[in-house]
């Protein structure tokens, strides 16, 4: 006979005793981060609101029920949406990786960190409106103490770093894409940790929400993946910060938690859904990830094809007039980058195209640029296209592998050289780091204003876009702004 079953309750899995007391406690980030954080804030916010320009993103944006609201409702930013904040994180982080424009993170898993806005922006703005007119409801005490102030915008870009490292770190060595696992995973237990803490949680109550976390498992990766690509990769941070806001919510009720959620025997998530490895953190919780972040700031596309752009971009001009000449396009890049965007075959909609680096690359090399228009039905007919990627050879190079798993380096590495039937060819183009990364920060955060203040205008005008964009300009003032006289800034009717 098999041994009884013991019924004895453990205490917390330690994993999320370490991200429970991190969420809670961390309050010192370094002096980069929290500037790194205010640009993050101004990009991710103009991701946003360039989504709004795309009706199959606005169709999925409101409340659930069409025509409600709610009194001193979380703000959906660009529109005049006030809503409840677990639909309002359904639909800020929606916009905000609809374009695949938002800040990277690469690692064993990749992702975007910047997701975590959906619910942080909604629970903060939430809290600061219902402070600002007296109405906290009585379940909940103010993440500030006893005074009923609004949360300011420090609190939030606090937040953001927290959400960024617990992601991000936690991404260092757990790779749930190659068991079949969508990294949303990773934003869902971000924000349902920050968002705990913000709602002004107890200890036990974010190990309670985070056990829940990990109980609801993973969406699958099949939407990302050919033949099955679609437009979910689009909302489906949206729907795990919304998931994450309703967890931290009614972990607040008092519900209780499942203390060995990841570590139960064929139970729980590690034997469930990561066959059996344990799920570790790579480092400790500091301010590492939102320093180390990867913008993208020249090109809507997926990040690992972004040098390859780079790449294409600079060749243009001695391609352009040659593409019916040319006999074949060497693509030299990284493991990861073959395993997730390498792509042959028909490509169905735009949410296939930004994820294949042939089609990403022949647009720079036919255009000279890439937007997100260029992923559009009306473009991707250009017969062009599928010429040159037909004419493409992608391989490995072993050192750009490395180096983008190397900790002092992450590199994203590709290289692009094309070659003429009569003989000739272009010099072989590698770019190891894109404009974006921590090692070209001072050429890349103007790029990433640019980027920002030509996406409010195109939405609010250039008037209202420079007021928005003088928000930012000083980090002191910034930083001392209530979160809901931030977002009313970004409101239109």
């Amino acid at each position: 006979m098999s041994a009884p079953i013991s019924n004895v309750r453990p205490p917390p899995d330690p994993l999320l005793v370490t991200l429970a007391d991190y969420a809670l406690s961390y309050s010192n980030p370094s002096d980069e981060s929290l500037d790194t954080a205010r640009w993050c804030l101004a990009d991710t916010l103009a991701c946003g609101i360039l989504a709004l320009a795309y009706p199959a993103c606005t169709k999925l944006l409101g409340p659930v029920v069409p025509g409600t609201s709610i009194q001193h409702g979380a703000r959906v930013p660009g529109t005049a949406y006030e809503l409840d904040p677990v639909q309002a994180a359904f639909n800020i982080g929606t916009l905000v990786r609809w374009l695949d424009f938002n800040d990277t993170w690469l690692a064993a898993e990749w992702g975007h960190p910047s997701d975590n806005l959906g619910a942080l922006l909604a629970v903060t703005d939430w809290l600061s409106r219902q402070q600002a007119a007296r109405t906290t409801p009585a379940a909940f005490h103010s993440p500030l103490g006893s005074r009923l102030s609004p949360l300011t915008v420090r609190d939030l870009l606090l937040a953001m770093v927290k959400a960024h490292e617990i992601q991000g770190v936690l991404a260092l060595e757990n790779s749930f894409n190659r068991v079949g696992l969508d990294h949303v995973l990773l934003v869902r237990i971000a924000s349902t940790a920050v968002a705990t803490a913000l709602l002004g949680g107890t200890r036990d109550q974010i190990i309670n929400a985070l056990s829940h976390a990990w109980l609801d498992g993973s969406a699958l990766r099949t939407y990302r993946h050919a033949p099955n690509t679609g437009s979910r990769k689009s909302w489906a941070a949206g729907d795990a910060t919304s998931r994450a806001v309703r967890l931290a919510l009614i972990a607040l009720t008092g519900e209780m938690g499942y203390p060995s959620a990841l570590t139960a025997k064929t139970w729980g998530f590690q034997d469930v859904s990561f066959r059996g490895q344990s799920v570790k953190l790579g480092r400790p919780l500091v301010s590492y990830v939102m320093e180390q972040i990867l913008f993208k700031i020249s090109f809507p596309a997926e990040f690992h094809a972004q040098t390859a752009v780079e790449c294409a971009l600079q060749l243009h001009p001695l391609v352009r007039d040659r593409l019916d000449a040319i006999e074949r396009i060497e693509l030299t890049t990284h493991e990861s980058a073959i395993r997730i965007i390498d792509k042959t075959g028909p490509l169905h909609n735009p949410a296939d195209r930004d994820h294949c680096l042939q089609y990403m690359t022949a647009i720079g090399l036919i255009f000279g640029e890439l937007t997100a228009a260029h992923y559009e039905d009306r473009i991707a007919a250009d017969p062009r296209i599928d010429a040159l990627r037909a004419r493409m050879v992608v391989a490995e190079d072993k050192q750009y592998s490395r180096d983008y798993l190397d900790p002092e380096k992450r590199s994203i590495a590709n290289a692009v050289q094309v070659f003429f039937r009569d003989g000739t060819k272009t010099a072989k183009v590698a770019v190891e780091y894109p404009i974006g990364h921590r090692r070209r920060r001072a050429e890349g955060i103007p790029v990433l204003r640019q980027k920002a203040e030509s996406a409010f205008a195109g939405h609010y005008g250039q008037e209202k876009a420079a007021e928005l964009m003088a928000l930012f300009a000083n980090r002191a003032t910034l930083e001392a702004m209530p979160v809901h006289a931030f977002t009313a800034a970004f409101a239109k009717p």
